[in-house]
């Protein structure tokens, strides 16, 4: 176990690249599955769950090659699906939520799929019907073993269907796309999650040889092929990554560029850090955010206080509602910041309130920050990581209080930012890893 001592009040400056994204890494190297012939990607994140994914296809018969810090080829032509009801599989499996979307290709390729519960951060329920419900629309059996804890579906004829999700789910949605493109005839998918991940996978899929048209829309449609050859992709930069970035710059005073950001998958990202009054400019592809004193949230037209929410792509993300809470303790004026995916995700405000932030959890879904400027510089503390989001968030907060804070577990925070210690020490941060 290791902890974080951070240094906080340093002033940083100068360009910082964002990793690989993560959940998009998660869906296009399961998808390797799918195929027997080599698939390259590149700008593959060095995070641990990533790794785990990896170490976990490896670990079932998939030939994988390093070819340098950010680039592999998979090569999965000999699965050992006896490995699939081994304790080890067990093991590997429960302790990484991406692992839930090897089931889709299993399924997809070889008529059967089966995984633990998988784990993740515990960041309120999050379930898995919508994975389920799609494959049974496809006409595989599903089972559920209570005792086990563990679920299973097999199909040897998928047939394609038409089907409408209960939910945009974007795991189950890629999920979904995963079985369905060697499905016998023509899938149709209403109310798909279209994040730029989703995307990504869609594009991939086609080069590989899938046939799906409405990529970037809520309703997809696949035509089922019979395989799937080798391709090339590479991964977009993390827009999770950007936009903590963004806030560290607004927490620190600091006049930071954030280079190749793909900007036009960032969606309303920016505009969302806009709305609590952070400044920033398009610089090509770079986003670059100048030293700011303060930043003033604004009200609405009609003098309501301010609210920022999740929701669906292109809304925005809930991976960066616990950055923006933070970013907000330190703004001039209030905003009202509604979590409504998961019901866990803002318990960790107790420790920015002890830091001195104000903050009122109206419920587990809403929390209301009154930001006092200049007036009030943050407390150092010692605090715990509760997930990879608030992990990141308790770090900007630190690296903006007076004084020396400790956070631990930051384990959480490794399974989604790579080396994001060393890369902020680069330009300026005070950061140090202790075992």
């Amino acid at each position: 176990m290791s902890v974080f001592k951070i240094v906080g009040g340093k002033k940083l400056s100068g360009e910082i690249v964002p990793q690989g994204a993560k959940n998009e890494a998660l869906q296009v190297i399961s998808a390797v599955l799918l195929t027997s012939q080599q698939v390259t990607i590149k700008n593959i994140p060095h995070i641990r769950d990533v790794v785990k994914l990896i170490e976990l296809l490896s670990s079932f018969g998939v030939s994988v090659t390093k070819l340098n810090d950010t680039d592999y080829t998979f090569c999965a032509d000999s699965v050992n699906y006896d490995y699939f009801y081994t304790p080890e599989f067990i093991e590997q499996s429960t302790s990484l939520r991406g692992s839930i979307l090897i089931v889709g290709p299993l399924l997809g390729r070889f008529g059967e799929g089966f995984i633990p519960s998988p784990g993740g951060d515990k960041i309120g329920r999050r379930r898995l019907d919508t994975h389920f419900i799609g494959f049974r629309d496809l006409g595989a059996e599903f089972s559920y073993d209570a005792h086990a804890s563990s679920y299973s579906v097999k199909g040897k004829h998928l047939k394609g269907a038409y089907m409408l999700l209960d939910e945009a789910s974007v795991t189950g949605t890629a999920n979904i796309i995963m079985a369905a493109v060697l499905a016998e005839g023509v899938t149709t998918i209403y109310n798909a999650a279209c994040e730029p991940y989703i995307q990504q996978l869609c594009k991939m899929l086609n080069c590989m040889g899938a046939k799906i048209t409405g990529v970037g829309s809520n309703l997809l449609r696949i035509e089922g092929v019979t395989e799937l050859g080798g391709c090339e992709h590479t991964i977009l930069p993390d827009m999770i990554e950007v936009g903590s970035f963004m806030g560290i710059a607004a927490m620190t005073g600091s006049e930071i560029t954030i280079k190749n950001v793909s900007f036009q998958d960032l969606g309303i990202i920016p505009q969302a850090f806009s709305r609590l009054g952070v400044q920033w400019e398009l610089r090509g592809d770079d986003i670059y955010v100048p030293a700011q004193d303060s930043y003033t949230i604004p009200t609405f037209i009609d003098g309501s206080i301010m609210t920022i929410s999740d929701a669906p792509w292109p809304g925005l993300t809930p991976d960066l509602l616990s950055v923006m809470l933070v970013v907000a303790t330190q703004a001039v004026g209030s905003v009202l910041i509604h979590q409504k995916m998961f019901e866990s995700r803002l318990f960790f405000v107790d420790k920015l309130i002890d830091m001195g932030c104000q903050i009122i959890l109206c419920d587990p879904h809403r929390a209301t920050v009154i930001g006092l400027g200049n007036k009030f510089t943050l407390r150092a503390t010692t605090m715990s990581s509760p997930d990879i989001r608030a992990g990141v968030a308790l770090l900007i907060a630190a690296m903006s209080a007076e004084g020396v804070s400790t956070i631990h577990n930051i384990e959480q925070i490794d399974r989604g930012y790579d080396n994001i210690d060393g890369r902020l020490n680069a330009i300026g941060a005070e950061i140090e890893r202790v075992k």
